[in-house]
């Protein structure tokens, strides 16, 4: 139901909105109408009434200065001094005026009107002004040297102004319009770029403002037709207007084709001269620059054509800046050139030593087992393979000759002759091969032995190889040292083969993929065989280029751990120049080709291993310097989410840091670098008393604001230890009288003032800095109280509120909490608990003046509340806070006039005059209690404070440190206690018996005199003596007996009644009695601590030295003399010094303690 009604409660809204947007439509169409009824049909004055109007050169000449500048603010008055001159004979120079003057686009309807009411009086202005305005349009110039901007500029104006003045009848004849789309739709400017552009800019204009010349439907139809009904435009003129627009959008969208063709070609050229050199010329650069700029204005500006004309846009090829070979950036190649000296490659030694420093094998490994003589052996077995086959083949060669010799010789001999000899050379052949296969039969069995046996050999060493080679390839993962991975790789070369390399490429190339952290150790290893086997770093370099490809290509989104792995070796082996910078930038060139998903993280991988490399070296730089820019390119046009662009910068600036200036550091004086060490370093809880005497120690002259300056600079320590310095504070102000904290005051002001986001954790240490000095009795509760309320009020009722205290800020809110947090606990009594409960009224109300605060600061408002008032009432609307705060104040208010006159209300005299013995006395208590402490802390004071003592001893002294709790709490006696109520007996008889003897001296003004066997048995009086109260002893507790005192002549007697205990007389007697109880106590609380107070005085008297020693007893002495001869320091004109051990550490007593 509520999504229906907000759902209704929005189309509601949205027709009326609708509504009003059509009558504001509908009202300025009637006036254009009502304009052009009275242009069409001018009513112009005639000459007398004309030369009854001003018509000085002096005027005239004033008002036509001012048609140079119109706008719509001098309107009105522009028209009154028009209608009051007479510019019959100034009529060309008013056109010339307006016709240079530069209008905006929200000064047209104010030109507009001014036209008008020049035409309605004068005849030849009309066709002046047309004639004016129509110049702007030649080719020529416009009257003054303008340049394109300013010129095309004035046109569109120009054109604006044209339009609305034939809507309203100054310009009656549309053909002035078909001259001019002719000019600007010839094809003949799509030769200059510039009159491209401004001529696109100019007909958009006019497409939008004339739909009625070309012929497109009209918003708001029904409004419109009335009005466009009596402008005269024909069909032909309007299929004029329908043809050149469309003619013209066709021929600069063909423009536009052959622009993006060209600048095409030009980021190919770009590209294979980048990928060959790894950089571009500055003048490729900024060609390219224009080209892009003159293309992208004209996309623009034909879409922008398109869109006016109700026409689909041009659709050109993606070809933003997402390839390497399309983004060229005149910045970065001019960076490149220009950047400063180079970096060294590597941040320290170490790293480059191990880089760099490779083991040199050949002195560890003979040449033997690194294959460096297999080549050498092959040759002179070859040779000597070849010198016994030689003699073999040269008799073979005198054989044949001597055979050839003698059939030459023999040729003619006869047939049958040489028959023969062949017959028997036959036979002789077959008989040797017969032979000779005997006897390779025999070889070959014997080879077949001799094989088999150096087989089964092999078999037993590649076992025993192969066995060697396990074990070494197990100790690979456990190579987490430079020495380690040495040494094996020295261990390898003993087991060299092609098998061996091959097995140990694989094992290399199987690393696991969480374990990152050998990728460098086992890169070194490839780098340190490859200076003797060569195949080993590229069967590894292929193998992972293949990977490479094959997880680059699948874009599945699974396998982020094995990429990662990929690259990074990849990228170590780059860093031993073993992989060629060209395979890291290919790799990185296709994780930017897509830049998404885990081709980011691939990317950032790759320069965090590599990057920084890559762009210190020089032959490098200025490609990777390309890289990098595009790749922050991509991330601003991709919109990356959070994690991929703390990824992405974090890579960046890893490998190209931002420029900063080294830092100088602040020279201190050595006195000032031990203070600075002991307030900031080494302060702790166990340590304070030790820190207390080194700065006592200081040339105090020399430190004294140093120290302060320290102190304020609470926020520059931890947070935890504020009320350490606080300590130190009281501790301090002991001894010296002159060291004052109060600049934590206007630093908390200042903080207020400027409101300052960088400011807050400062602010905050300030403020529990504040409450912990209010804590060891360095602050009065006043000025505490005033800092709250300065936190609440400060810029309110000011023009700078919104920025000293915007609405949605809460900071405010959490400093108030942490004073209270800190402070607040101590103002649960007396004035100050008051203070408090009013206070966190109008805290109230400025936190519901906040409106919904964050969750954060609400829980710690409910914290703060459950501490110190956990009964206090939680508002929940301005309206009641405001009801709370006027009933408080009146509360005040009539305790205030009630306080005043208690003196004159007459049952106070009644009560002294009956004989109220025990309010008498305890009044007396309460008298002689006051004295006590009041001689108490005169005589502290005198003792602490000397003649210092101002503010916090005079009578304008808040009434809770008058009853403040000075010490912790202690077990008492019960013997103690039995002694002290003996003596309070005692002390209240001879209270009473005094007071019978006064009665007895001065007349009595009351006859009756109350019965001492009343008093026997417990009996409670009420406060006027004239009854006393006992609850019925039949149980129920619904009526309360009283004894009523009466006379019958001259005796007095006693009588018992039963009244309800709900009357309001029994009522009133209890909640007094109660009272009255409530005051005995506290009476008795504070004599009890001033007797203890003052056997501490006596004990700390005993004792010598600057500090008290520290005792298991709990309590010692005074910091820095006795309380009673009046030779102590000022500990912050309210608390005595002292120290005892409580739970958690030693603390020092400066403070309050509940």
């Amino acid at each position: 139901m509520e999504h229906a009604e907000d759902g209704n409660r929005t189309n509601k809204q949205d027709d009326e909105e609708s509504i009003a947007r059509l009558e504001e439509l509908k009202r300025i169409v009637e006036g254009k109408l009502a304009l052009r009824q009275s242009n069409l049909n001018p009513n112009r004055p005639d000459t007398s009434f004309l030369r009854t109007l001003d018509s000085s050169i002096r005027r005239n000449t004033a008002v036509i200065r001012k048609l140079k500048q119109i706008s719509e603010d001098q309107k009105e008055t522009l028209i009154e001094e028009l209608k009051s001159v007479n510019l019959s004979k100034f009529v060309s120079e008013a056109v010339s005026y307006i016709c240079e003057a530069k209008l905006k686009t929200s000064d047209i309807q104010t030109a507009v009107q001014v036209c008008s009411l020049l035409h309605q009086r004068y005849k030849d202005f009309s066709p002046c002004l047309i004639q004016g305005l129509l110049k702007v349009f030649s080719p020529g110039k416009t009257g003054e040297e303008l340049d394109n901007s300013s010129r095309a500029m004035k046109r569109r104006s120009t054109l604006k102004l044209l339009l609305e003045l034939y809507f309203v009848g100054i310009v009656e004849d549309a053909t002035v319009f078909v001259n001019i789309i002719k000019d600007l739709t010839s094809t003949e400017h799509l030769k200059d770029r510039e009159a491209t552009q401004t001529n696109l800019s100019l007909l958009t204009s006019f497409a939008k403002q004339g739909k009625y010349f070309l012929g497109l439907p009209l918003p708001e139809r029904d409004i419109h037709e009335e009005f466009f009904k009596g402008l005269n435009v024909t069909a032909d003129q309007k299929k004029f207007f329908k043809k050149a627009f469309s003619s013209y959008h066709d021929a600069v969208v063909e423009l536009l084709q052959t622009e993006h063709h060209s600048l095409r070609m030009t980021e190919l050229e770009n590209a294979k001269v980048f990928n060959a050199r790894g950089e571009l010329s500055e003048d490729s650069t900024s060609s390219y620059e224009k080209q892009r700029k003159s293309y992208d204005q004209l996309l623009r500006s034909v879409s922008s054509l398109a869109e006016a004309l109700e026409m689909e846009p041009p659709v050109m090829p993606d070809d933003g800046p997402t390839r390497v070979n399309s983004a060229v950036d005149g910045s970065s190649h001019g960076q490149g050139k220009d950047a400063p000296a180079m970096e060294p490659v590597w941040d320290d030694e170490d790293t480059r030593s191990f880089y760099e420093s490779l083991p040199d094998l050949r002195a560890f490994v003979p040449a033997v087992l690194l294959g460096e003589t297999e080549p050498k052996t092959k040759d002179q077995e070859g040779k000597a393979n070849e010198q016994p086959e030689s003699p073999k083949e040269s008799d073979g060669d005198a054989q044949a000759n001597a055979t050839s010799s003698l059939t030459s010789e023999h040729h003619h001999e006869g047939k049958a002759e040489e028959k023969n000899k062949e017959r028997g050379e036959r036979q002789k052949e077959k008989e040797r091969e017969k032979e000779k296969g005997k006897v390779t039969e025999k070889e070959k069995t014997k080879e077949k032995d001799t094989d088999r046996k150096g087989e089964i050999e092999k078999e037993k060493g590649k076992g025993a190889d192969n066995a060697s080679l396990d074990a070494l390839l197990q100790r690979l993962p456990s190579c987490v040292s430079r020495d380690l991975i040495d040494q094996l790789t020295v261990e390898f070369c003993y087991l060299n083969s092609k098998a061996t390399r091959k097995k140990l490429v694989r094992a290399l190339f199987g690393v696991p993929r969480t374990s990152l952290e050998l990728l460098p150790y086992y890169s070194r290893m490839v780098a340190t065989l490859a200076t003797c086997m060569r195949d080993v770093p590229t069967m590894l370099l292929n193998m992972l280029e293949e990977e490479f490809n094959f997880l680059i290509n699948k874009k599945d989104q699974i396998n982020i751990e094995t990429k990662i792995k990929n690259i990074r070796f990849i990228g170590e082996l780059c860093k031993f120049k073993i992989a060629p910078p060209g395979v890291v930038f290919t790799c990185f060139k296709q994780c930017l080709d897509d830049f998404t998903h885990h081709n980011i993280d691939v990317a950032c991988s790759l320069l965090e291993t590599c990057g920084r490399f890559l762009y210190r070296s020089p032959e490098t730089t200025v490609r990777m310097a390309n890289m990098l820019d595009v790749m922050m390119r991509l991330k601003i046009i991709k919109n990356l989410d959070p994690r991929h662009s703390t990824l992405v910068e974090n890579a960046y600036y890893l490998c190209k840091p931002p420029e900063k200036s080294a830092r100088v550091s602040k020279v201190r004086p050595p006195l000032h670098q031990y203070i600075k060490k002991l307030v900031f370093t080494d302060l702790d809880k166990n340590n304070v008393e030790y820190i207390l005497r080194q700065l006592r120690k200081m040339p105090w002259a020399e430190c004294e604001s140093y120290i302060l300056k320290c102190f304020l600079k609470v926020h520059k320590g931890k947070y935890s230890h504020i009320y350490l310095i606080a300590l130190l504070t009281a501790g301090l102000s002991c001894y010296h009288d002159d060291f004052s904290v109060a600049v934590v005051l206007e630093e908390i002001r200042v903080g207020l003032e400027l409101n300052d986001f960088n400011m807050q954790q400062m602010r905050l240490a300030h403020m529990r800095f504040l409450g912990e000095l209010y804590n060891y009795e360095q602050l009065d509760s006043s000025i505490i109280f005033e800092t709250l309320y300065l936190v609440l009020i400060f810029g309110h009722g000011t023009p700078e509120q919104e920025v000293l205290d915007p609405p949605e800020d809460c900071f405010r809110i959490r400093m108030v909490i942490t004073i209270l947090q800190t402070c607040g606990h101590y103002f649960n009594r007396g004035s100050s608990k008051r203070k408090l409960d009013r206070f966190l009224l109008h805290f109230q109300r400025y936190i519901l003046s906040k409106g919904q605060v964050p969750f954060d600061i609400e829980f710690e408002i409910q914290d703060m509340l459950a501490e110190l008032r956990p009964k206090m009432t939680r508002y929940t609307s301005v309206d009641d806070i405001t009801t709370a705060l006027v009933e408080l104040e009146e509360k005040e208010r009539l305790a205030k006039n009630a306080a005043n006159g208690v003196e004159e209300n007459g049952t106070d005299n009644v009560r002294m005059e009956t004989g109220d013995s025990d309010s008498y006395s305890d009044r007396s208590s309460i008298k002689e209690a006051d004295e006590l402490l009041s001689e108490g802390n005169d005589d502290g004071s005198e003792s602490i404070n000397g003649d210092d003592e101002d503010e916090d001893a005079g009578p304008g002294r808040s009434e809770e440190d008058e009853v403040a709790v000075r010490k912790k709490r202690t077990e008492v006696d019960p013997a103690e206690m039995e002694d002290f109520d003996r003596e309070m007996k005692a002390m209240m008889q001879e209270s009473l018996e005094s007071r019978k003897q006064e009665l007895r001296v001065r007349p009595a003004t009351i006859n009756m005199m109350i019965p001492m066997n009343i008093f026997e048995g417990g009996h409670r009086e009420s406060e006027s003596g004239e009854e006393t109260l006992d609850e019925e002893p039949d149980g129920g507790g619904s009526k309360v007996r009283v004894k009523v005192l009466v006379k019958k002549g001259n005796k007095q007697q006693t009588k018992q009644m039963y009244i309800p205990g709900e009357c309001s007389l029994v009522q009133g007697v209890k909640e007094k009695e109660a009272a009255e109880m409530e005051e005995k106590r506290d009476i008795k609380k504070k004599i009890l601590e001033y007797n203890e107070r003052e056997e501490d005085e006596g004990s700390a008297a005993l004792m010598t030295g600057n500090w008290p020693s520290l005792g298991s007893s709990g309590t010692s002495g005074g910091v820095g003399g006795s309380g009673n001869n009046g030779s102590g320091n000022r500990s912050g004109g309210q608390g005595r010094g002292r120290s005892f051990y409580v739970a958690g550490g030693y603390h020092h007593g400066y403070g309050r303690r509940r």
